[in-house]
């Protein structure tokens, strides 16, 4: 299994179709709309790679608005607490970058 994020730029006016078209798509664990060069971000599942890539362009590509988008597959190195990759939940937050150094007294 794979899991990946799909950012997705649309035309001017198609935002929201697009999101809530996305939503309806099978696999699809969440959507969300953003700020920035992309406009809705889609976490979605596949089985392998090809898949992804085949259900990337035959479902979310072809949708009326989408202009571009840009796949990003989850890598899973056995960080984070829950094997996520995702690092600093609220609960047990961790830095990434070492602390600023101190300055003497």
């Amino acid at each position: 299994m794979i899991e990946a994020y799909v950012l997705i730029q649309t035309k001017i006016g198609k935002l929201e179709s697009v999101a809530s078209e996305a939503s309806r798509i099978g696999r699809v664990t969440a959507v969300a709309v953003i700020a920035g060069p992309y406009d809705v971000i889609v976490r979605v599942s596949a089985e392998d790679l090809d898949s992804l890539g085949r259900q990337v362009v035959s479902e979310i590509q072809v949708m009326d608005g989408v202009t571009r988008t840009l796949t990003c597959p989850i890598l899973h190195l056995g960080m984070g607490d829950d094997n996520t990759g995702v690092v600093g939940h609220r609960r047990h937050p961790r830095r990434l970058t070492p602390p600023p150094p101190t300055r003497g007294p």
